[in-house]
């Protein structure tokens, strides 16, 4: 079946549509990594985005039960230049194309990838629709592109619905509370791997109900949209400072950096991809890791007293932050190695080993 691709700037792209038969809108962005397709689509960070990938074939290992990052396909949409319709791998349970049908997401193949993801580095992310409806008129679609905003309260739709507790296996260190802005689950696995049980909250939650958990730390966690919006999570920071360790990643990280009296920006294009240098430099040590994300930390609005401690090696953008003094750190990147590489994991020993007593 044909699908049309209609960008905020005007470009109009006609492709193959798979998956799921309909209209979607969404902000248009692109995805640098070879592999990892199946973490990206369900990772809650995406949600209310359509994503482009870089990498010309996608869907040739197929889609597993184990490699999620939530219980659903999180993107508005799938833009992609060939997708595999024969694959094969050992743990595959499926294909593409039914994982996309069965979450009712639209997407586009045989289109020229390239061309589109360098249109989103000049002109930046925008607004953009997928459509397989043959009814519609161009006019018609632009008039529903117009229409689209992206939404305000993104968070809330990828939020736990209440708090619930999950207990790592074996000897227990204690519990780790969790602010679910958008929660991938690899983060919660590689708490509990080294020991800790874990407590999901929702995105508002207040400070008394955390200060009950009784939580060796709290970890605000990654997820979706302007950091600026995550008002009950900025002021929840605010209000736990040095009542108890705070760390953050991702979404999480530009929230406890506004709590500090930090600002956030938007970015031209964002972060996604697995590929992406950052230097800590405290050791000099550099990272290959894995981001996705829109906004960043203002460098040049940092309270002195916080001590920057990563940099994006390829734009210099913050990547990584600290206030010792108050035990919080936080991290622009992603650590758990979902979708990979591994190289960051190294950031959740050492939270954890802190946690714990262990040098």
């Amino acid at each position: 079946m044909e699908a049309r691709l209609l960008m905020e700037d005007g470009t109009l792209v006609i492709g193959k549509g798979f998956g799921y038969e309909g209209t979607s809108c969404g902000e248009i962005v692109f995805n640098t990594g070879m592999t990892g397709y199946q973490e990206i689509l369900t990772d809650p960070s995406y949600a209310g985005q359509i994503v482009t990938m870089t990498y010309p074939l996608i869907g040739n290992y197929g889609i597993n039960n184990q490699d999620v990052e939530s219980d659903k396909v999180q993107v508005s949409g799938f833009v992609v230049k060939e997708y595999s319709e024969m694959p094969n791998h050992w743990q595959m349970d499926g294909n593409l194309n039914e994982f996309l049908k069965k979450n009712k997401i639209v997407g586009i193949s045989d289109v020229d990838t390239r061309m589109i993801t360098k249109r989103i580095r000049n002109i930046g992310a925008m607004n953009c629709l997928i459509s397989t409806d043959k009814e519609k008129s161009i006019e018609e679609l632009k008039k529903d592109l117009d229409a689209y905003s992206f939404p305000v309260n993104i968070v809330e739709q990828v939020t736990v619905g209440q708090a619930k507790t999950i207990k790592t296996d074996g000897k227990s260190f204690g519990n780790i509370g969790i602010v679910d802005l958008g929660l991938k689950r690899g983060i919660g696995n590689q708490i509990l791997k080294h020991g800790f049980d874990i407590t999901l909250y929702p995105y508002d939650v207040d400070k008394d109900t955390v200060i009950k958990g009784d939580h060796k730390a709290l970890l605000f966690s990654n997820g979706p949209g302007d950091p600026k919006e995550c008002k009950d999570a900025i002021q929840l920071a605010k209000d736990l400072k040095g009542k108890i360790p705070l760390f953050g990643i991702c979404l999480g990280h530009q929230v406890l950096a506004l709590s500090l009296g930090a600002d956030t920006y938007k970015l031209k294009f964002g972060h996604r991809g697995s590929n992406h240098p950052v230097i800590d430099l405290r050791t000099k040590k550099v990272y290959m890791t894995s981001q996705n994300h829109g906004y960043a930390v203002k460098k040049e609005d940092i309270p002195w007293e916080i001590q920057l401690t990563h940099m994006n090696v390829n734009d210099d953008t913050v990547e990584g932050l600290c206030l010792l003094q108050f035990q919080i750190e936080s991290v622009q990147f992603h650590p758990e190695e979902g979708p990979g590489p591994t190289d960051a994991t190294v950031i959740f020993t050492d939270w954890m080993n802190r946690l714990k007593g262990v040098d």
